[in-house]
């Protein structure tokens, strides 16, 4: 991992994602505040079964209430991930706000390889948190 800062033919990362993560949560607040149907999901209703995702709207919603327990209960996949989101935020913000260097992160392939793994361990764990749960 090393710090520097953005060349100017370089992608603003930072901004890119910052901008791409609130408006995703500002449509997903106002498709709740007008009260919109939520998503079905398909592979749910065809196999009675929960998906990867099963749980993430109950679980953004307990999120954005403060009911944090509630959140990790629904998906903790999702509740993790939401707390990631929120945190690279308030890292994107500040290196914006005040122009600082950025995080490169340069990883090996044998570390490569052990986040792909340890990222597949993490889904498959979480799914079957789901169908223990019936969630």
């Amino acid at each position: 991992m090393n710090w520097r800062r953005r060349q100017p033919h370089e992608l603003d990362h930072e901004l890119l994602w910052l901008v791409i993560s609130c408006v995703s949560l500002g449509g997903a607040i106002l498709w709740f505040k007008l009260a919109l149907p939520r998503p079905v999901c398909l592979f749910h209703s065809i196999t009675h079964h929960p998906c990867l995702t099963c749980g993430a709207t109950r679980c953004l919603i307990a999120f954005c209430n403060g009911s944090f327990t509630t959140s990790f209960y629904w998906n903790p996949l999702v509740f993790f991930a939401l707390i990631g989101i929120i945190l690279f935020d308030l890292y994107a913000l500040i290196v914006l706000l005040f122009n600082l260097p950025r995080i490169d992160l340069c990883a090996s392939k044998a570390i490569t390889r052990k986040i792909r793994v340890f990222a597949l361990l993490a889904l498959a764990t979480n799914w079957i948190y789901l169908w223990k749960t019936g969630i």
